[in-house]
């Protein structure tokens, strides 16, 4: 332990009071050189997505006092660059431990330099945040969430006037303001309670919820002539999040009635009891909605992590199993719907536009290119697509986007919000399956119908850890022997690369590659922008299934030779 981590240990002994949970435990590690070292080797990273990591005491930890300086650099951020009269800041948070007291302190904060706070009265998901932010104005917005992180963890996503995640720009300059400051010195905390009844720190009020939820209920796709059967039997999970009321009042308010919600799952809990790693795309965190769909015999799962900003599905195939949708497949199929519904209702703009991510499946691209939809490719990150929504408003094209989806199961159809938004995903699955359903079609029969259509796509990722200092050396490393492969890759043609560290059609320069192969296969592959890890995505598109995984399985065994 370094003379500056004991002296910064010492010094939250003192100063750190405010809390009695961070007192403990720094009294509880005293002695223990490993745990204070690792609270307070560093101050805890402030990028693009805010702040996110393990709740506790130290600078390397969210707490009371990270998350107020922070507050107090974003607070400094906006006093500069806005106007009196425009600086106003939104603030929404989750079902996470502590994420009520970071809340209050942020909004604290807030108010004590002269910024007006308007803060929702109960927890609300990531999307709501986006909503109030361009609901009311606001030069900025905060979300406490570390989305669907496991227990341990807390976060803090700062958003823009434009309701999107903060660019990369500002991202450095708020970080520029927080460094400037000393955690215990620097600080103006202010009273919550004592702001709130000044009126300084408003209420986000009934009427901006109910605006965020008709604005998902016009998402609709249904025709004049359309009917379905919305009795379809549903079982919901909200996984101890903040899904529950949004997604259970928008299905009911559109004539989805016949709901189960799983009741271990049902409350807002930070300690996710049942689902220690509350993440729709992982298995394990369906595991217990599946058992409820089973005894239930619904038809359809559904499941929003804390933030409610992803969702998952399960679906009954032929033998009344229930299989688990990719966030791909989910998106195709969404896309189709949006696409077919559009075309038929005479509701498609004229310069229709679809935007995804570059890991995102080719096969989105190819059923946009049938209905005449052009595609924005866009770097990893819902924000991204957020922006290319912002691009369209401003030439007075907004109408012009109909959806954008990533493959870790974020979706949006409308230009209402700027994240993806698990609410509208949930209403627009359901509708879409209900509309099947009702002609006697399944969601994996129509899955099968588009693989008819334009070829069985399989879509894969690899992750590799690279630890430490000589970690990044050699990740750096196999990135340039990536860029080296101009002409073949793992014994296949390349018919395009796009290398985004270059800056391409605009996006942010970026340490990503992707490699366009002659079968129409593709290759991406990126360094993590948050843990010591190289990212391979596989796209093989085949006649059938066997076959798309005997090529996948080839190419992979050859790239895989790249990361060693």
């Amino acid at each position: 332990m370094t003379e500056e981590i004991k002296k910064q240990y010492d010094l939250w002994k003192e100063k750190a009071v405010m809390d009695a949970d961070l007192t403990a435990e720094l009294a509880q590690i005293a002695g223990d050189e490993e745990k204070i070292s690792d609270a307070f080797y560093r101050s805890l990273a402030f990028g693009t997505g805010g702040l996110r990591g393990v709740i506790g005491a130290g600078t390397n930890r969210m707490n009371m006092y990270t998350v107020a300086k922070a507050s107090q650099g974003l607070a400094d951020y906006v006093n500069k660059n806005f106007p009196e009269g425009s600086r106003s800041i939104a603030v929404s948070h989750d079902s996470r431990i502590k994420a009520d007291l970071f809340a209050r302190v942020a909004s604290g904060v807030f108010a004590a330099n002269g910024i007006e706070v308007w803060i929702y009265p109960e927890l609300m998901p990531t999307p709501c945040l986006s909503f109030a932010v361009r609901h009311h104005g606001c030069a900025a917005g905060i979300m406490v969430t570390a989305s669907h992180n496991p227990a341990k963890y807390n976060g803090y996503k700062v958003y823009g006037a434009d309701g999107c995640q903060i660019t990369t720009e500002a991202a450095e300059e708020i970080l520029g303001e927080i460094e400037k400051l000393d955690i215990f010195e620097d600080v103006r905390f202010g009273d919550f309670e004592e702001y709130k009844e000044s009126g300084k720190i408003r209420c986000i009020p009934e009427e901006t919820y109910t605006a965020f939820v008709e604005e998902v209920k016009k998402q609709s796709l249904l025709g004049a002539d359309d009917s379905i059967d919305r009795n379809v039997a549903i079982v919901y999970s909200p996984l101890n999040g903040t899904g529950l009321k949004p997604v259970t009042r928008t299905l009911k308010e559109t004539g989805f009635t016949n709901i189960t919600v799983v009741k271990e799952q049902e409350q807002p809990d930070g300690n996710f009891p049942t689902c220690p790693y509350p993440n729709p795309e992982i298995k394990e965190a369906m595991a217990l909605g599946m058992e409820y769909a089973a005894k239930n015999n619904a038809d359809l799962l559904l499941a929003t992590d804390p933030d409610c900003d992803r969702v998952g599905i399960a679906v009954k195939n032929a033998d009344g199993e229930y299989v688990l949708l990719s966030g791909n497949q989910t998106g195709c199929l969404l896309l189709d719907y949006v696409c077919a519904r559009r075309t038929a209702n005479g509701t498609m703009p004229e310069d229709p536009v679809m935007v995804k991510t570059i890991v995102t499946t080719d096969l989105g691209e190819q059923i946009a290119k049938h209905y005449g939809v052009k595609t924005v490719n866009v770097l990893t990150g819902f924000k991204f697509i957020g922006e290319q929504i912002g691009k369209l408003e401003a030439k007075g094209r907004a109408d012009s986007y109909i959806f954008g989806f990533e493959e870790s199961y974020g979706y949006l159809s409308g230009s209402y919000v700027r994240d993806k938004d698990a609410v509208d995903a949930s209403f627009l699955i359901c509708e879409m399956f209900a509309y099947y359903k009702t002609q006697g079609i399944s969601l994996l029969e129509k899955l099968e119908e588009l693989y008819r259509t334009y070829g069985y796509c399989l879509n894969t990722l690899y992750s590799f850890e690279f630890e430490g200092a000589s970690g990044l050396a050699k990740m750096q490393e196999i990135m340039a022997k990536f860029r080296s492969s101009t002409d073949s890759l793992a014994g296949r043609k390349i018919e395009k690369l796009c290398d985004y560290a270059q800056g391409i059609d605009g996006l942010p320069k970026s340490d990503v590659l992707k490699f366009y192969l002659e079968d129409g296969g593709s290759v991406v592959v990126r360094p993590s922008g948050t843990e010591p890890k190289m990212k391979l995505y596989i796209s093989i598109s085949g006649e059938d299934e066997a076959q798309a995984k005997e090529a996948e399985g080839a190419l992979a065994g050859e790239l895989k030779q790249f990361m060693r």
